[in-house]
């Protein structure tokens, strides 16, 4: 068959093997920021397995907009250079384009690693202040963020840009900007957490001016030739929150200041959210953004199988897939998806012999087909 799941896909000087992406999931396993030992084997392994892209937790831009003092980081120059080591390690031995999705947690920061409950941090367990459009916090028992200035403002956008430049320099391929799950950027978006009375609040218009400041100055920080995408939270499941065509209105700013791509998830702004968790749950989102605001589109959540995966890409639904747990759980999910399909995709040069056709006894239909 011809798959369009496994046909390329072109973003300015990029050119991805196919439509497969890895999904940022955070790893709470970095040292003030910096990439250790696991990053080399968990991005080194998806690296070997056929998807185009393979992308690098969410990576925060500064100490105070990390979601937990595990998280990954690129505000300093350890941190730079103990990823720029991963990030050569992946591209040495792999066959994926390598890509990193940048943020900060705005008011769900300051809490502990999943592992240890996910909850906000005490003041005697190293709590910090965290950063917000409105004082507002996440939930009950959560940290009061403060409300930000035109100065905080200034200073996290330049936070942004110097983040963006340090992934060039790590060799990056593509840089993603995380605008959604209740993070910071999205917390300007959603009229759930932003209740300013000044020229970023108010109307869409004005909850989507500082998110669309920051893309654009970190646009203009990042090589024309690379592309750059957002992932947002196209709806926030709660009445009164953001709408799907809130964001193809987003989606429609991005595109005129050089968005490539919008990475379309939901939800995760408001504890009360109640989403209709189904597989390929994001999809119809996706699409609409997609045909709507004329832009490619990636989709995320509960995409586990190769023709489910298949069905979202040829019938218009998004230009790339986005897997997560589905590559944690089978890192070599590319593979198996191709033989599915009954296509064939790119094996690095170490793991040849894996390939099928080099099986005859285990794959007898295989044995004419070369690797």
């Amino acid at each position: 068959m011809t798959s369009v799941l496994f046909s390329p896909f072109t973003m300015r000087g990029l050119t991805l093997a196919n439509r497969i992406v890895v999904s940022p999931m955070c790893q709470y396993a970095s040292e003030d920021g910096s990439a250790t030992e696991w990053h080399i084997q968990h991005l080194g392994s998806f690296s070997l397995g056929a998807a185009a892209l393979v992308m690098t937790e969410m990576t925060m831009v500064s100490r105070v907009g990390r979601i937990s003092y595990k998280c990954a980081g690129l505000y300093s120059d350890e941190n730079e250079i103990a990823l720029k080591r991963v990030i050569d390690f992946c591209k040495s031995i792999g066959v994926a384009k390598q890509g990193v999705q940048i943020g900060h947690a705005g008011r769900k920061a300051s809490t502990t690693p999943p592992g240890q409950g996910a909850r906000p941090l005490k003041p005697d367990e190293g709590a910090w202040e965290t950063l917000a459009p409105s004082p507002i916090p996440f939930g009950e028992g959560w940290h009061v963020p403060r409300e930000m200035t035109k100065a905080d403002m200034k200073r996290v956008t330049d936070e942004f840009v110097a983040a963006v430049q340090r992934a060039d320099r790590v060799g990056y391929d593509l840089v993603e900007i995380h605008g959604g799950h209740g993070y910071l950027l999205s917390e300007f978006i959603s009229p759930l957490a932003n209740q300013r009375t000044d020229e970023y609040g108010g109307s869409a218009e004005n909850r989507r001016r500082f998110p669309l400041e920051v893309f654009a100055a970190c646009r203009a920080a990042w090589p024309k030739d690379k592309p750059m995408g957002i992932r947002v939270s196209s709806v926030d499941w709660v009445e009164g929150g953001t709408t799907i065509e809130d964001t193809v209105a987003y989606a429609k700013d991005l595109k005129e200041l050089g968005c490539d791509y919008v990475d379309v998830s939901s939800g995760q702004v408001d504890l009360r959210q109640k989403i209709p968790l189904a597989p390929g749950y994001n999809a119809p989102l996706s699409e609409k953004v997609r045909r709507e605001a004329q832009i490619p589109t990636m989709t995320v959540g509960l995409i586990t199988q190769a023709r489910q995966a298949e069905e979202i890409v040829a019938s218009g639904k998004a230009d790339l897939i986005a897997i997560g747990r589905g590559a944690m759980y089978d890192p070599r999910w590319a593979w198996h998806a191709a033989e599915e399909l009954g296509v064939e995709t790119e094996y690095p040069p170490r793991g040849r012999a894996a390939h099928p056709s080099m099986r005859p006894q285990v794959f007898p239909n295989r044995a004419t087909k070369s690797a």
